[in-house]
């Protein structure tokens, strides 16, 4: 079964980055498909994907690279760590992140993240025939389909009280084998402001350039042989676009006595421009997606969250529509300056079967005693 389930991977991965390379002649091979780089929206953390990554407006430590880098100004460390492994589809594909943030000074913060999605050992079986149409397992190989995002932020509070802002610098890379891979290059930006009554607002804009992947394939011989006579075109080098993306978050934390219980909610809008998409609201330019995360916690030690997101309408087979949303439930732990967070998150349908467990740690560290301070 799961040797199974990699060839349908494969064949998903593979379908999806060969066709979005190819368009019209008059495009000059450049296109902006639904859905492109999505592996950087999967999300980083468990602290945030226990509240259905509703946390952009209230994102303060190193994950704050990847949700909104105007919350790295919280970093109040020498240095801040993230890390977080992730497995979906039974283990067939898994996401590994790194997240490091540096505070400069007490207005000012340096952020790297790092981020890998790939499915391996997947089988290649283009030349199980060989030349005389014989059936030959031995010609069975294998290889990777991998993405990899690398983000450069920096953060900075600006003169008025309780706002920060924030941009990051994105390179990506993408690899399928030795069949195709791609380059690519993009901008986020973010702010945060925080009022003195507890509510806190966010603003996210995603690829706000456009985010670019110049692909090229590198198919020999054999397997373009085995392209043609599958009835299938000769992919061509291209250019594929990512569209920007807005997020709009609001949060608002209250106090619940005076022993240190809070609970906290927020609701972040995720706005996208590349047409309609299957949301609760969509027009033909413009898609709505709400996602709502909440906690509950006793000061900084231990917390409980939930949230729901990826509501959609889903048609029955008697052709009826009903909402189908993405529940998660997480906790998090803090003992000093260490912190363990779990999510236990689904990936947007009903089966019980497609939900994962998510661990992630974040560490601070303060500056060793051997580093001196230079003026």
């Amino acid at each position: 079964m799961k040797a199974k389930g990699l060839v349908i991977i494969c064949s998903l991965l593979c379908s999806v980055q060969l066709s979005s390379a190819q368009s019209d002649p008059g495009l000059t091979n450049t296109i902006a498909p639904k859905y492109s780089n999505e592996f950087l929206s999967i999300g980083v953390g468990a602290e945030a994907l226990g509240q259905a990554n509703a946390v952009v407006a209230q994102t303060n430590g190193v994950n704050s690279g990847y949700w909104n880098p105007a919350g790295l100004t919280h970093v109040d460390k020498w240095l801040e760590v993230g890390l977080m492994h992730s497995e979906y589809f039974a283990g067939i594909a898994k996401y590994d992140y790194l997240g490091l943030a540096h505070s400069i000074d007490e207005k000012s913060t340096i952020g790297f993240t790092a981020i890998r999605f790939a499915v391996d050992d997947i089988p290649n079986t283009t030349q199980l025939i060989d030349n005389n149409g014989n059936i030959d397992y031995d010609r069975i190989t294998s290889f990777t389909a991998a993405d990899y995002g690398f983000l450069f932020s920096y953060a900075r509070k600006l003169p008025i009280k309780g706002l920060s802002v924030g941009g990051t610098f994105k390179v990506i890379h993408r690899k399928i084998g030795s069949f195709a891979k791609s380059w690519g290059f993009g901008i986020d930006a973010g702010a945060q402001y925080e009022t003195k009554n507890k509510w806190k607002f966010g603003l996210m804009l995603r690829d706000v350039t456009s985010t670019f992947n110049a692909w090229v394939f590198t198919l020999d011989s054999e397997t373009q042989e085995v392209f043609l006579n599958t009835g299938n075109a000769l992919p061509e080098n291209g250019l594929e676009l990512t569209l920007p993306r807005i997020i709009l978050a609001g949060y608002r934390k209250f106090d619940l006595g005076k022993k240190g219980i809070y609970a906290s909610s927020e609701i972040d809008i995720d706005i996208t421009t590349d047409g309609r998409r299957n949301t609760v609201l969509k027009t033909d330019l413009f898609s709505f997606d709400p996602h709502v995360g909440v906690e509950i916690g006793f000061k900084n030690y231990v917390q409980l969250r939930a949230g729901v997101s990826n509501m959609q309408f889903v048609k029955n087979f008697d052709d009826s529509e009903s909402l189908n949303i993405q529940p998660n439930i997480g906790i998090g732990l803090n003992i000093k300056n260490f912190y363990l967070d779990y999510a236990f998150t689904d990936i947007g349908d009903a089966s019980v079967s497609l939900y994962s467990h998510i661990v992630s740690l974040r560490i601070k560290l303060n500056k060793p005693d051997g580093l001196a301070t230079t003026k």
